[in-house]
């Protein structure tokens, strides 16, 4: 199924701590931090202006909203508590045909979080 296939994707996660570096250890655990991650997954597919690539386009929103909705849900239960969304980019580009590639759109996401470490 296609579906499948457009889970060909990059996932990177780093965090940046934002503490000021005269703390304790405990107190540094309080301090909010930033998580960002950024994606790119392949969407196989029609580009251009038909019905289908239209669905295409917004499959592929979606899915990285979908990704970032999710995101805290997964860090508080790894790494952090109180974990809140920030901010969510998204960027979809067409891949047209050509030298052989698979015609489709290339989904990348970035999103930012806030958080505190467990």
């Amino acid at each position: 199924m296609r579906q499948a296939n457009f889970l060909l994707g990059i996932m990177a996660a780093s965090i940046i701590a934002l503490v000021p570096s005269g703390l304790r250890a405990d107190e540094r655990r309080e301090e909010p931090f930033r998580v960002q991650v950024n994606v790119s997954l392949f969407f196989p597919g029609p580009t251009g202006d038909s019905d289908e690539a239209v669905k295409l386009r917004e499959r592929a929103r979606r899915t990285i909203y979908e990704m970032a909705a999710g995101e805290c849900t997964l860090t508080d239960q790894v790494l952090t508590k109180n974990c809140r969304l920030e901010s969510v980019g998204v960027n979809v580009n067409a891949n047209r045909q050509s030298n052989g590639q698979t015609e489709g759109y290339m989904a990348t996401g970035n999103f930012a979080l806030r958080a505190t470490l467990k």
